[in-house]
C-alpha cells in the first residue's frame, strides 16, 4: 500500500529527473499470469489471422479488415479497455499496452485496431452518457459498430481547439446541425460511427456522435499514403448533418476536455504498438544478418552490423521500460479511484 501512495504521487514523466526506488517501478518482470495469458492471446491472432494475410491487407480491403476487427472482437481485443457491464474485459492499461504492443507488427491492421478500440472507443468510456455506454460500447467491444476519430481539419491539425466545423442548436433544442470538413480520418471509409468535434455557438468546443446513415455526410476519396498503406484514411464532409443533442460527449464548451485526454492515451498506447513493431524488426534484421554474405562471411560479424543491432536492441529496451512503467504508473492510480463516484460533472441538457 505504501509503494501504491508514492506512486500516485509520481506524474507524468518524472522519473526521467527524479531518483525513484525500485519498489516503486513496474516493469515486465512485474507482469502477473493474466497479463502473460493477454499477450499469448494477441500473439495467437496476430500470427493465425492477421500474418496470412498482411499483404491482402496493404490492398485496402475494407470487408477482410472488418472481418478480422470482429475475430479480434469475438476473443476480446477489441475491448480491454470496455467496461465489463457494457460487455468489455475491462482490463487494466498494462493489459490494454500488452494487446497494442503484440498488434504493432501488423503494421495497417495495428492502426485499424487503435483507431477503433483506442480513440474511437475511449471518448465514449470516459466522457460519454450512461445512454451512450448502452447504446455504443457493447457493440464496440464485439466489432458489430466500427469507430473512427475524427479532429483534425484542413486548417486546424494540431491547433485543434482552432476547428472551424460547426455545430448549430435547432429552435427546439432538439438538434445539432453540422457543417465543416474533417481530414485524415483513420477507418474512415468503413466506420459506422464518427467521434467529431465542433464549435457551438461558434466558441464552444463540443464532442459529438455521428453515425454514417445521418443525411449530409460524405467521404472524401482514399489518401495516397506512403505507408500503412492498408488502413483506410480519407477526409470526412459535413453537409447540415442533424445530430441529436443526446449525442453530445461530455459537455458542451468541453470538447477539449475529450480530445486531448483521449489523444493523450492514444498516444501512450502508440508508444506500446511500435515497441511490438521494434521486437519485430530486430528479428528479421538478425536472420538476414545471418544469411546475407559478404566477403565469404555472414554480415552479422561484422563490426558495424552489430553496433547496430546492438543500438536497436538498447533503444527497444528503453521504450519498452518508459512504457510499461508508466503503465504501472498509471494502474497504481487508477486502483484508488471509487469506480461508483458520482461523475464530476453532468452532461448539459437541452
Amino acid at each position: 500500500m505504501e509503494t501504491t501512495q508514492r506512486l500516485t504521487y509520481k506524474k507524468g514523466g518524472s522519473f526521467l529527473i527524479e531518483e525513484s526506488k525500485p519498489g516503486e517501478v513496474f516493469t515486465p518482470e512485474d507482469f502477473t499470469e493474466q497479463h502473460k495469458m493477454i499477450a499469448e492471446t494477441a500473439r495467437d491472432f496476430v500470427e493465425s489471422e492477421v500474418v496470412p494475410n498482411i499483404e491482402k491487407l496493404e490492398e485496402l480491403d475494407y470487408d477482410l479488415t472488418v472481418r478480422l476487427l470482429r475475430k479480434a472482437g469475438e476473443i476480446g481485443l477489441l475491448s480491454a479497455d470496455i467496461p465489463e457491464e457494457y460487455g468489455g474485459l475491462g482490463l487494466d492499461k498494462t493489459s490494454s499496452m500488452l494487446v497494442a504492443e503484440n498488434l504493432g507488427r501488423t503494421g495497417s491492421f495495428a492502426v485499424s485496431h487503435g483507431a477503433h478500440s483506442g480513440i474511437g472507443t475511449l471518448p465514449i468510456v470516459y466522457f460519454g452518457t450512461e445512454e451512450q455506454k448502452q447504446k455504443y460500447l457493447p457493440k464496440f467491444a464485439t466489432g458489430e459498430l466500427i469507430s473512427s476519430y475524427s479532429l483534425s481539419e484542413p486548417g486546424s491539425g494540431s491547433d485543434a481547439l482552432s476547428a472551424k466545423t460547426t455545430a448549430t442548436l435547432s429552435s427546439d433544442n432538439r438538434f445539432f446541425t453540422v457543417n465543416g470538413t474533417k481530414m485524415w480520418l483513420s477507418n474512415a471509409g468503413f466506420a459506422d460511427v464518427y467521434i467529431t468535434f465542433a464549435q457551438v455557438d461558434a466558441d464552444k468546443f463540443t464532442s459529438l456522435i455521428l453515425e454514417k446513415e445521418y443525411e449530409g455526410i460524405s467521404l472524401g476519396t482514399e489518401e495516397r499514403k506512403m505507408g500503412i498503406k492498408g488502413s483506410s484514411t480519407r477526409a470526412l464532409n459535413l453537409d447540415s448533418v442533424r445530430v441529436p443533442v443526446e449525442n453530445v460527449v461530455g459537455e458542451v464548451g468541453k470538447g477539449h476536455r475529450v480530445a486531448l485526454n483521449i489523444l493523450n492515451i492514444g498516444r501512450f498506447k502508440l508508444g506500446a504498438s511500435v515497441i511490438g513493431a521494434s521486437k519485430a524488426m530486430i528479428t528479421d534484421s538478425l536472420k538476414y544478418a545471418k544469411t546475407r554474405q559478404q566477403f565469404g562471411s555472414p554480415i552479422v560479424s561484422f563490426g558495424m552490423i552489430k553496433h547496430k543491432l546492438g543500438e536497436m536492441a538498447i533503444r527497444t529496451f528503453v521504450g519498452e521500460s518508459m512504457v510499461y512503467r508508466t503503465a504501472g504508473l498509471i494502474d497504481s492510480i487508477l486502483q484508488n479511484i471509487d469506480k461508483k463516484m458520482p461523475e464530476k460533472y453532468t452532461p448539459r441538457k437541452f
